[in-house]
């Protein structure tokens, strides 16, 4: 009888030690094949801004688990992408969990609030990086870019180019990476 206890107290144990694991390889398979695992690397303090002139960094986020995309207008990928993002924000943005799109580079305000318009999108607050500082601080070179950035602001997987990410496959990257 010792013995299944000890059994198991450590089968619960070792299954405690998974809480938070991400399944890559599920997450691939999936549907996010483009979706790359990084070493973990603190994400850059670099400033970005809003509409309204305000301040903002990746440290304000720190504590969540954050899917920060890179975007413009111009960008027909990002057209396409974007309303995945936006239900996403929807369905599982809160305290745990933030969707952080950034307008990056030469994006004039008109242009920004017709793209935001077109294709539907409500639940994202506008942020923006016109000198693309933050963005080749964390090598962006084309868009759309997303990267996922864990609670303590590491980035951990890097995707280039557009995915669903509305997808049960992308919600699934989520609950793994928001778990305790």
């Amino acid at each position: 009888m010792r013995w299944l206890v000890l059994y198991t107290a450590l089968v619960l144990g070792a299954n405690a030690g998974w809480a938070g694991e991400i399944d890559w390889q599920a997450a691939h398979d999936g549907g996010l094949a483009k979706l790359q695992r990084t070493d973990p690397t603190p994400v850059p303090a670099t400033a970005f801004t809003d509409p309204e002139g305000g301040t903002h960094a990746l440290a304000d986020y720190k504590g969540k688990v954050v899917l920060l995309n890179f975007w413009a207008t111009w960008c027909a990928p990002c057209r396409e992408e974007m309303p995945s993002l936006d239900a996403l924000q929807a369905q599982m943005g809160g305290e745990d969990f933030q969707v952080v799109a950034i307008a990056s580079g030469h994006n004039p305000a008109p242009a920004i609030s017709k793209f935001l318009a077109e294709a539907g999108v409500a639940n994202l607050p506008v942020r923006l990086d016109p000198r693309q500082a933050l963005a080749r601080e964390m090598g962006v070179m084309g868009m759309p870019v997303t990267v996922l950035i864990d609670r303590d602001g590491n980035e951990i997987a890097r995707l280039m180019g557009g995915a669903d990410w509305a997808s049960d496959t992308a919600r699934e990257l989520v609950r793994q990476a928001t778990a305790p």
